[in-house]
Order: structure tokens, then sequence, then C-alpha cells
């Protein structure tokens, strides 16, 4: 079973003569306990091609200290990882394995550096004797294991903050030790460090990311779709862990890469694309069970919360609560079963030979002022004919439908907004901000429509139990109240979005 915590650390550089300042001088800090010195044995593991290494991932198997087992190390922000930790095993944990799929799917996981580290380590305290911070001085001997044979040596301090603490204090921590001279540390790492100092041959970086600068329309949608394929990779893990919002990112990036594909159909061979756009379009729908779940738990918990106690009429809350394990358990099961099946990982294979290869069509190498406004302008001509339809329709059912429709058609102009904006500007994000405003109304009322179908099943429970049905019902008749509330509003939200000067404004 592997557990996980938020590490928010910070690393300087060091070298045997370094002497530590007086650390009891740093705010809050009464007492500086040195706890001995370990030794620690770290193998780090990565594909031979460094897939983890080059998203700032690192998976290592530890022997020494308080914490030995399997640690695998995810970036949140600069200097903040959550570290995932499994019990020692000769072989890497499932659990772990999991979260790593996406990345390295079929591909061997090999001993890549080795890290023999003398750490000797000193506690932070406050004047209740509670732990602030772990300070620890590190004497560490890499070895590489994999892709050379080159070994380095370095000493280093890491200062690693209390769970629960304030990160401020890691700020008057730095100031003391900048100080008496310590420096912070260039590397974000020790693997990263390692796997610099260790290389056969040393690289020289190029100014910038190193990535060309998009010219083409080809390159901009290419662009797009490398962001939201990144995307989708890295987010795995992120729902596999059940984090918040992670379901619904993961979801919109398939969205926004289907999207991306239908419009610019004339710069990447729908041939290529439309198959794609069948699987992603699959795999929307799979997460869509988990990510349905969480926007009903949410629209009911906040609806429930808001009604006066009284007219909260039997066990509604612990109804809601049954119904709703109940059906999230099974998503999540379905939702893993997914990300662990064939058809997931070969979907990921393609989108990588979508990249390494991409099909692109002549209009592919026109101007993207040329060629971006153009496909932008047929979106929002689809969802102006949407939104007149849906309109043109008496409320009820037709008129549901006709909504869910223009909202689709919304989102897909929102996103092709989106990936002309690079390359347009203002103009193009302000037509992917009014767009999404739009979007915003029609999926509140979709939202809606949604959640009245579950009332209905939720109040037949409640009056199948012998319960009183007239919460749920209440509940209904707010949600019907809602959705003629964006019925309503919709037209002028549409007149906002919907400029006479639009054409121009995008192609300038």
């Amino acid at each position: 079973m592997a557990d996980s915590k938020r590490e928010i650390e910070r690393k300087y550089e060091a070298t045997v003569d370094t002497r530590l300042p007086d650390l009891t001088r740093v705010a809050a800090v009464a007492a500086v306990d040195h706890r001995g010195v370990m030794e620690l044995d770290a193998v780090y593991y990565d594909t031979e091609d460094h897939r983890l290494a080059a998203d700032e991932l690192t998976l290592r198997r530890r022997t020494g200290g308080a914490d030995a087992g399997w640690h695998l190390k995810f970036p949140v922000a600069s200097g903040i990882r959550d570290e995932i930790r499994a019990p020692l095993s000769d072989t890497l944990p499932d659990s772990l394995a999991g979260l790593l799929r996406s990345r390295v799917r079929e591909t061997e996981l090999v001993p890549v550096v080795r890290l023999l580290s003398t750490r000797d380590v000193h506690h932070l305290l406050d004047a209740d004797g509670a732990l602030l911070a772990e300070l620890s001085v590190d004497e560490v001997r890499a070895e590489r294991l994999a892709g050379g044979s080159g070994t380095a040596a370095w000493t280093e301090i890491e200062v690693e903050l209390a769970d629960d603490g304030d990160p401020a204090f890691l700020d008057a921590v730095e100031r003391r030790l900048r100080k008496g001279g310590v420096r912070p540390s260039a590397a974000p790492s020790k693997l990263a460090r390692a796997l610099d100092e260790t290389a056969p041959k040393r690289k020289q970086h190029p100014e910038g990311d190193g990535k060309p600068r998009p010219r083409t329309a080809g390159d901009h949608i290419l662009a797009y779709a490398r962001d939201q394929i990144t995307a989708i990779v890295a987010l795995d893990p992120a729902v596999r862990r059940d984090l918040p919002d992670s379901v619904h990112q993961m979801r919109v990036a398939t969205r926004r890469l289907r999207s991306v594909f239908r419009t610019y159909r004339k710069i990447v061979d729908r041939a290529v694309t439309d198959p794609i756009g069948d699987e992603l379009k699959w795999l929307a729908a799979e997460l869509g069970v988990d990510r349905d779940q969480e926007v009903l738990d949410e629209r009911f918990r906040s609806r429930t919360a808001d009604l006066p106690c009284i007219l909260v009429l039997g066990p509604v809350r612990s109804r809601l609560r049954i119904w709703s394990t109940a059906r999230r358990s099974g998503s999540r099961r379905r939702t893993v079963g997914v990300l662990d099946g064939k058809r997931y990982l070969a979907l990921l294979d393609t989108l990588d030979a979508f990249l390494a290869d991409p099909p692109l069509l002549p209009a592919a190498d026109r101007s993207p002022q040329d060629a971006l406004p153009r496909a932008v302008l047929k979106d929002y001509a689809r969802l102006a004919t949407r939104i007149g339809h849906a309109l043109d329709l008496p409320a009820g059912p037709d008129r549901d439908v006709a909504m869910h429709q223009a909202r689709k058609a919304a989102k897909r102009a929102r996103y092709a907004g989106e990936a002309a904006t690079p390359a347009l500007g203002k103009p193009a994000k302000k037509f992917a901000k009014r767009m999404k405003a739009v979007q915003t109304v029609l999926g509140d009322h979709q939202d809606s429509v949604v959640a009245r179908e579950a009332l209905r099943t939720l109040a037949a429970q409640a009056h199948a139990a012998g319960e009183s049905a007239f919460t749920w019902g209440l509940l209904y008749g707010h949600e019907e109240a809602t959705a003629a509330a964006r019925e309503r509003e919709l037209p002028g939200v549409w007149e906002r979005a919907s400029r006479p000067k639009l054409r121009s404004d995008l192609t300038g």
C-alpha cells in the first residue's frame, strides 16, 4: 500500500568545509536538535531515454533512514513535490507502476543512477519542541548505472518543511543561510545533478527552451495539439490518485485535441485524425462517467445546503451520501480500468506517432493569419445556426436537446479560438473568452437537465423506502427554475458574444 506526502524543501550548495550559521537566530526557532548521521543508499530508475527525468519525475528504491522503500515524486511547483511511498521490495510495487504507465507503457525501467549519501540531520524546533523543519547536510556520491559510467561527488544542504508548516518559514531560514554565505543550488534535485555531472558528454544548452518558434499555420496547430497530448499523459497519474479536478482536466484535454483536429481539418489530414478523434471521443466518454458524478455531487450538496432546515424532510443527506458513494465507487474502478487497458495505451502510442510524423496538408505551410481565421469563423457560423435553432423552439425536451447541441458547438468555437490565440493575439483571445461565456450558460442549462433526471431517480427511491419525497421535488423545481433562467439569459449573452466586426477583428 502506497501513501502520499507533500514535500516542500529547498536545496543549497555546500562544501565539506561549510559551517552552518546559528539557526536559533531565525524567528520561531528555539533550538536546533542534532539527530545524528545516517547512511542512505538510493538507486534511481528511469527508461533508457529518461522519460521520467524529462518530466522532472523521480523514482527510487532507497535503503537506510526512517523511510526506506520505494519513492515516486511528482513536481507540483518550484521546491514542492508530491512523494508517493511504498514499502521496500525487490520489484516496483504495482501501486507505483500504475502511476507511471502513461509515460512508461511497455518500456522497461532500468537503474540509471546510484546515490550514496551521508546525511547529517538537524531538527529546527519551536519553543514547545515542535518540529518546524528538518535540515540535513548531505555528502553525496553518484554513480552512473546506464547510459555511461561516470561518477560525481558534492555536498549540499537540504531544508524540508515540517508537515503542515508555513512555507514562509523557509524564507526566514534562507535569509539566515545566505547571511552565512550559503547559496541556493542550481540543480532542482539530486538526480538531475547526478545525470548532468555523470553524462558521457556535457551538452551545450541552447538559450531559451530549445524549441523552434511556430511560424506557419501548421506549426501553431501542432503546438496546441502537443500541449493537449502532454496534458493527457501528465494528468493520468493524477486521475489514478483521485486528485481534485483531475478527471475534468484530462477530459477537457481530450476534447480540446479532438476539437482542434475537426476545426483545422484543412491543415491536418482527417484521414489520420478522424480515427484518433473517435478514440478521443471514447476516452472522454469513459472519463465522463466519473466526472458527471463529481458535478452532480457538488451540485446536490450545494443545493441541499442552501435549503432551510425545515424544508429538508427525511434522510436527504444520508440518501445523497449513499447514492454518491455507490456511484463513485463503481465509476472510479471503471476509470482506472480504462487507464490500465490496452485500448487507452494504444491511443497514447498513436498520439506519439502523430507528433513524430504529423500528417500536415499543403495549407499547413500558409501564414497563420490567413489560414486560422477561416477555420475559427466557420465554427462560429455553426454555433450561430445552432443557437438560432434552439431559441426558435418552445421550452421542453426538444429545446433541451438543441441547447445541448449548441453547447458542444460553443466548446468547439472556444477551443478554435484558444488554438489560434498564439498566432492571432488579442482578437482570438477575446473571441475564445466570449465563446466560453456562451458555453457556461449552455453548460449550466445542460447540467440542470442531467440533475433533474437524477432527482427523479432519487425521489422514486425515497418514495419506495417510505420516505418523504418533498425535498426531492423541491430540488427538482429549483433545477427547472435554473434551466428557465439560463434560457432567458442566453439571448443577451449571445448578442454580446457575436460582435459585428468579428471577421475583421480576426483577420486584421
